[in-house]
């Protein structure tokens, strides 16, 4: 992996049955995964860097992030109905996240003011970033990253529901 530039204006994705690279031009900069094929976990992975993403909640309703070497919470997430949610990071700094679209092939981060952040498109496989806000780059990065995990979730119930209607 290689770190990531001070000005990027986005990131494409590949996706495997474990999760998603994140690239910057042909660069792998992060990859988001889960450690194996039974964990409900997924491991978040930048230079320097890695995070686990542990889903909570009686329908996976919650999420947390939490600082894979310290053991330390980073943030908590909550979703709501549609395809919602809130991530609070510890510092109480507040993002909210959207889908739109059928299948929500839109995931939108915005601030708590509305200023948008950021814009995963998933058919496309292409992050855009806005220049709106002004985030430290790691942040930026932990977002993009949260924000692939939500959309692999969302795959996963998609795919259970499929296989329940059949």
């Amino acid at each position: 992996m290689i770190p990531l530039t001070a000005a990027s204006s986005g990131f494409t994705f590949s996706t495997n049955w474990r999760g998603f690279e994140l690239r910057q031009g042909n660069q792998i900069v992060a990859t988001v995964r889960r450690p194996s094929i039974w964990s409900w976990d997924f491991l978040a992975t930048a230079p320097n860097q890695s995070w686990i993403i542990r889903r909570g909640g009686f329908w996976g309703s919650k999420a947390e992030i939490i600082e894979e070497v310290s053991k330390q919470p980073v943030a908590t997430f909550r979703s709501s109905w549609g395809g919602k949610g809130t991530l609070v990071f510890t510092d109480g700094q507040t993002f909210h996240s959207i889908t739109r679209g059928f299948w929500h092939p839109v995931w939108t981060v915005i601030t708590d003011n509305g200023l948008p952040v950021l814009q995963l498109h998933a058919h496309e496989k292409s992050v855009e970033i806005h220049s709106s806000v002004a985030l430290p780059k790691e942040r930026l990065l932990l977002l993009t990253l949260f924000t692939l995990y939500r959309v692999r979730q969302a795959e996963d119930a998609a795919a259970a529901a499929a296989v329940a209607a059949s």
